[in-house]
């Protein structure tokens, strides 16, 4: 199986999960929400990200995208032990499942902090688009 990855689609897929996180949160779309409801200043966030976050977030990210292009190779589509191309319509709807499956982990954590639902939809909608363009991304480059 792990033959059949292109490990350049997956650094490609992972860096895009690290870029659509620094849109997602910025201020001009959730990170304004983002920080109020979790209790944080722009100089809080800003020192944190000087620290290691910034790095486990990219090896998190590539972890999520190389266990996606795993999910992607073992899909087989009805050909008989024969891994397909994939796709990218095919690797977006994988992606998008991940995602639907990575937003209840996160709520049901949320919930359990007592967590604004904005925070849940926040963070759960970003684990849906990332993993949907990760899975299109690794999908059309296979």
């Amino acid at each position: 199986m792990l033959e059949t990855i292109n490990w350049l689609a997956v650094l490609v897929a992972g860096i895009s999960s690290f870029v659509v996180g620094g849109i997602w949160y910025s201020p001009g779309m959730f990170g304004g929400i983002w920080m109020k409801d979790n209790g944080l200043t722009v100089g809080e966030v800003r020192k944190k990200a000087k620290e290691k976050i910034v790095a486990w977030t990219v090896l998190f990210s590539l972890l999520m995208s190389a266990s996606l292009a795993m999910f992607l190779a073992l899909s087989k589509d009805g050909c008989n032990g024969c891994i397909p191309t994939v796709g990218m319509s095919r690797g977006a709807t994988i992606g998008l499942i991940g995602g639907v499956w990575a937003f209840c982990a996160t709520a049901i954590h949320s919930i359990f902090e007592e967590k604004t639902w904005r925070l849940v939809l926040i963070n759960g909608f970003y684990s849906i688009v990332s993993l949907t363009m990760m899975g299109a991304i690794i999908g059309i480059w296979r």
